[in-house]
């Protein structure tokens, strides 16, 4: 089968979106898998700027067809405004946009016990968006959640709200001291929505296996990073959702068997937002280099982006979990410049060297990462046609990556706009 999933290798923000939108010429089917609202694909058309966080970025190309499958809790308000968005930017969108029918329904509730949580936790905060998608996915896993079938119904849509809302507003108003948001108006703006959305809301499952069937490419785009994953991540400073490749098979409705490939995605240095252990931070003047050169502010929230080093511990830990088949390497422009670049290739923990991500989150936060140090590059990516045609330093830090993560670098980005990136192996040969 032509199908590859695409992954982030760290922790979110790599550049998957701008990966995505440069490969789905390739592909005839673009599904989302997991995440929601929180996630924040930016991509350059041109002049404009355009920042995705439901819609698949295959949408981009208008004979694309892209869904967004059950593995995704779809936050409606968001989901009608960006197509609005898509609308203007590439034509109607209705048509080869579907939203799967077991897809899970952000309520304002789960927005409202996010926020409330996060203010009380203080310093303990995870550093979550605010947009709702962890409760919703403790909903769904509860099975107390409602679904896009139920929420295209107006009857069942009532009937389900008045069931569940009560345990919500429980929980704001008596456990976190909120107002919750009004039963009866819930529903109204609901079936408002439901009634908007009733054209996309279908069996994705059923319509990606025809496509698998007929022979159609397929990638399959994740949100977040591996470092974000539930079970494979920094946990408790995580994601709600599997983020990793396997995710792709159980948030679309297909089998591992119909996965030709997994490429991960990586900035060439280490970037986290929120709070968390993130072991080869920088808060020196190289910090403030790659935050201000890779502009490394959030698309979702606009927050500042925690940056380092590359992380091969890490990156090693993402291969594994993810099966990775090859990686899209990104921002390598923002290395220029330097002197030396680092990359950490083990942990030191009490005395210990160690080779790989410690499963506790505070063993973690007290790890010293042992660099390997290689030399910098001033000479740019642009107007390279092979490796051959890099900067000979950037051509042995490659090399140095390759031989320690044991999986091929088969594309390059060295900017935000589409022309800027080198690929150095097709996706579907």
């Amino acid at each position: 089968m032509n199908t590859a999933v695409i992954v982030g290798a760290q922790w979110g923000d790599e550049g998957k979106g701008k990966i995505v939108d440069l490969l789905t010429p390739q592909a005839d089917v673009v599904v989302r898998f997991q995440g929601g609202a929180n996630a924040g694909h930016t991509l350059l058309v041109g002049e404009r700027k355009v920042v995705l966080h439901l819609i698949p970025s295959g949408i981009l190309h208008p004979t694309v067809e892209c869904l967004i499958g059950n593995g995704v809790v779809l936050d409606p308000a968001a989901c009608l405004e960006e197509i609005g968005r898509c609308d203007a930017l590439v034509g109607k969108v209705q048509g080869r946009l579907w939203i799967s029918e077991q897809a899970h329904v952000v309520l304002p509730h789960h927005r409202e016990i996010d926020t409330l949580r996060e203010r009380l936790a203080g310093e303990r905060k995870i550093g979550t968006t605010g947009r709702g998608i962890g409760p919703t996915y403790e909903a769904k896993a509860a099975r107390r959640g409602l679904r896009c079938a139920e929420l295209i119904d107006p009857d069942q849509l009532a009937k389900r709200l008045r069931e569940i809302l009560p345990d919500l507003n429980a929980t704001i108003e008596k456990l976190l001291g909120g107002v919750a948001p009004g039963i009866e108006a819930t529903i109204e703006s609901y079936r408002q929505f439901g009634h908007r959305l009733r054209p996309f809301i279908t069996d994705t499952a059923a319509r990606l296996h025809s496509a698998l069937r007929a022979g159609k490419r397929v990638l399959f785009e994740g949100a977040q990073g591996t470092a974000l994953d539930l079970d494979h991540g920094t946990y408790p400073y995580v994601t709600s959702s599997t983020t990793v490749a396997a995710g792709a098979c159980s948030g679309s409705g297909v089998g591992p068997t119909a996965i030709r490939q997994v490429i991960g995605v990586a900035k060439a240095y280490s970037t986290r937002v929120g709070s968390g252990p993130f072991p080869t931070e920088l808060t020196d003047d190289v910090g403030v280099h790659l935050q201000q050169r890779g502009a490394e502010f959030g698309a979702t929230t606009g927050r500042v982006r925690r940056c380092g080093w590359i992380d091969l511990v890490a990156l090693r830990h993402a291969v594994r979990v993810n099966g990775l088949t090859g990686l899209a390497l990104s921002k390598v422009d923002v290395l220029e410049g330097l002197e030396s670049v680092k990359m950490a290739v083990a942990y030191q923990l009490h005395g210990h060297q160690i080779q790989t991500v410690p499963a506790r989150v505070d063993h973690l936060a007290r790890v010293q990462p042992i660099y390997e140090e290689v030399p910098g590059w001033t000479g740019s990516c642009h107007g390279a046609q092979s490796r051959a045609d890099l900067p000979p330093p950037l051509q042995h830090y490659l090399e140095r990556l390759e031989t320690l993560i044991e999986v091929p670098i088969v594309l390059l980005s060295f900017g935000p706009e589409r022309e800027e990136h080198l690929v150095l192996r097709p996706l579907f040969e």
